[in-house]
């Protein structure tokens, strides 16, 4: 679905009117409440998951993936490390589109 830059900027303004599937938005709700209110995460907050096709797998993929985001970000902030380019951003973006995260 985010084979444009366009629709990457849809989904960062309000992802809930963007182009995702229902299915993504229920993730994405999930996520953000992994971002914000993480302590609060019940088995509740698995149900509609479950129910949108989401697999235990894919869920657990997507919270190490969303903790690791907020882990290198914070890490980033206060060392002090300069923040990419918007080029290298995009760059990095279309290396992982083709390529994925896994480095062969």
């Amino acid at each position: 679905m985010l084979g444009s830059e366009e629709a990457v900027q849809a989904v960062m303004a309000d992802f809930e009117t963007s182009a995702l599937t229902e299915s993504e938005k229920v993730l994405f709700r999930f996520l953000d409440k992994v971002n914000s209110r993480s302590p609060e995460i019940t088995a509740a907050d698995m149900a509609p998951l479950s129910a949108a096709g989401w697999t235990d797998e894919q869920i657990y993929y997507a919270i190490t993936v969303c903790a690791l985001f907020n882990f290198y970000n914070r890490w980033i902030d206060s060392t002090g490390v300069h923040a990419l380019s918007d080029e290298a951003h995009r760059a990095g973006g279309q290396r992982t589109a083709a390529h994925g995260y896994v480095r062969r």
